[in-house]
C-alpha cells in the first residue's frame, strides 16, 4: 500500500461510518422514546439497547481509526468518553494517560495500535496509551496472549508473508499511516505484553 491507497482507505472509512452513524443514532432515539412511554420493557429491550449502544461506540471508534484525519485537536474528555463506550462493549480496560488535547491524526495512530493490541488479547486485558515528548507508546497486557508472529513482525514494515484478513487490516494501515506522518512503528512482544511505539 502507498499513500494514495491509505487516503482512499480513509475516505472509504469516513463514508461508511458517516452513513451508518445517523441510522444508529435514530434507532437509539427511538429506543429511548419507547422506554419513556413504557411501551417495551424486559430483557429483549435490554439486549436491543445494549447492541445498538455497542454498534454506535464501535462506529465512532472506527471513524477515528479508519477515517480521514487532520491535525485538528481532540480533547481528553472526548477521547476518554469514546474509549469508555468501547470498553463497555468489549473485554479491554483502556487507559488514556494524556491530559492535553492531541491532533486527531495522532489519535488515529493510537487507535490503530490499540486494535493491533486487541487482536492479541482475545480473553481481555489492559491497554495503556502514553506519550513522552513526541513519542507514543501503546502497551497491551494480559495473562494470556494469542500472538501471530507474522503480523507483529510485519507491522513494523507493512510487509506480510501471508495475505491479511479483514480483521487484520489495522496491521497494514498502522505503518502506512505512520509513514505518511513521518513516523516509524516499532514493536516488542513478550509472553504477557505487546508494545507499539511511534
Amino acid at each position: 500500500m502507498g499513500a494514495s491507497d491509505v487516503n482512499l482507505a480513509e475516505l472509504i472509512g469516513s463514508r461508511i461510518c458517516h452513513d451508518l452513524i445517523s441510522p444508529i443514532g435514530a434507532i437509539t432515539n427511538g429506543l429511548e422514546l419507547l422506554e419513556m412511554v413504557g411501551a417495551v420493557q424486559g430483557p429483549e429491550m435490554e439486549l436491543i439497547s445494549g447492541s445498538v449502544g455497542s454498534a454506535g461506540a464501535r462506529i465512532r471508534f472506527f471513524r477515528v481509526a479508519f477515517g480521514s484525519a487532520s491535525d485538528q485537536p481532540l480533547g481528553r474528555a472526548e477521547v476518554v468518553e469514546l474509549l469508555r463506550d468501547v470498553e463497555r462493549a468489549g473485554r479491554l480496560k483502556i487507559n488514556w494517560n494524556l491530559a492535553e488535547p492531541v491532533p486527531r491524526n495522532q489519535v488515529k495512530l493510537a487507535f490503530l495500535a490499540l486494535m493491533c493490541c486487541e487482536s492479541a488479547m482475545p480473553f481481555g486485558g489492559e491497554v495503556d496509551i502514553t506519550v513522552q515528548g513526541t513519542g507514543w507508546t501503546v502497551t497491551g497486557m494480559a495473562d494470556k496472549l494469542n500472538l501471530d508472529s507474522g503480523l507483529w513482525k510485519g507491522v513494523t514494515t507493512g510487509r506480510f508473508a501471508n495475505k491479511l484478513s479483514p480483521a487484520q487490516v489495522q496491521f497494514a494501515l498502522l505503518p502506512d499511516t505512520a509513514s505518511t506522518m513521518g513516523r516509524r512503528i516499532t514493536a516488542e512482544t513478550t509472553a504477557t505484553q505487546v508494545k507499539l511505539r511511534f
